[in-house]
C-alpha cells in the first residue's frame, strides 16, 4: 500500500501540512556483491528499498516487511548503518513530509527479486561500481553509509 492508513487518517485532519514521520531503508546485497534497487513509480528514480514505519512497529521488522513487500525476496539484516533526517519532501499531490530514516545493511537470503507492489516500476541488481545515473541522492548516501567499513570479502563467500 503506497500510503499507510494511519497517514491517510492524519492527512484527513491536517491536509497537506508537513508531517514528521519515521521511515526505514535497506541496502540489500546479493552474494555477488550487487545491490538491489527499485525504480519508483512516483518519480522514476532508482532507490534502495524504503518505507514508513507503522505505529508501534519496530525498525528491523519494518525493514524486512518493506523488502518483502517491494521485492518479494527474503533477506536478513546485518547491521544498522545510519540514522538520518531527510529534507522536506513535497509529493505530487501537495502533501509535505520529512522523515527520520533508519537504514540497515541487509543480505539476500532467498527468492527471486521482482516488482511486488504498485509503488515500483522495476527491481534490479546493480554492481556497486555501475549504479544508475538516476539514483536518488538519498539512496546514494545510504549506500555509502552501508558499505563503509564492510570488507569486500564479506559478500564474496
Amino acid at each position: 500500500m503506497p500510503i499507510p492508513e494511519f497517514v491517510l487518517a492524519l492527512r484527513s485532519k491536517v491536509g497537506t501540512s508537513p508531517l514528521w514521520l519515521s521511515g526505514v531503508s535497506a541496502v540489500i546485497l546479493g552474494d555477488d556483491g550487487r545491490i538491489l534497487l527499485t525504480r519508483r513509480r512516483d518519480n522514476g528514480m532508482w532507490a534502495v528499498v524504503s518505507g514508513i514505519l507503522e505505529p508501534g512497529e519496530e525498525p528491523g521488522p519494518a525493514a524486512l516487511r518493506e523488502i518483502d513487500e517491494e521485492t518479494g525476496i527474503e533477506a536478513e539484516l546485518v547491521r544498522l548503518t545510519s540514522v538520518d533526517v531527510t529534507e522536506k519532501i513535497t509529493y505530487p499531490n501537495g502533501d509535505v513530509a520529512q522523515y527520520l530514516d533508519i537504514t540497515f545493511l541487509a543480505r539476500h537470503v532467498s527468492g527471486t527479486a521482482a516488482v511486488s507492489d504498485d509503488e515500483n516500476l522495476a527491481v534490479e541488481w546493480f554492481a556497486v561500481d555501475a549504479l544508475p545515473d538516476n539514483l536518488a541522492d538519498t539512496s546514494r548516501l545510504r549506500i555509502e553509509h552501508a558499505l563503509g567499513g564492510v570488507p569486500e570479502a564479506w559478500f564474496r563467500r
